[in-house]
């Protein structure tokens, strides 16, 4: 994990952001102490064809719009935001 300062990411975040891509992962400090670290979600980016994207999922069964739709309402059926 490299260290940057708050200077590099401002100035440099292009190259940032692309080694991020990458799968580098940076530890930002501020006047020389640790304020965050900057991880890729990932690691490289990689795309995918529509084509074979549709290809792939055409396979799953159809949506049955009624049974999630009750689905949702047995759900939210107190009307909170609960996750759970």
């Amino acid at each position: 994990m490299s260290t940057i300062t708050q200077r590099e990411l401002r100035n440099e975040s292009a190259r940032i952001m692309d080694s991020l891509e990458a799968g580098d992962s940076f530890v930002v400090t501020r006047n020389g102490r640790p304020v965050g670290t900057l991880l890729p979600l990932t690691g490289p980016r990689q795309s995918v064809p529509s084509d074979e994207l549709v290809a792939a999922l055409s396979d799953l069964p159809p949506l049955d719009f009624a049974k999630l739709r009750a689905d949702g309402d047995r759900f939210f059926e107190d009307g909170g935001d609960r996750i759970a």
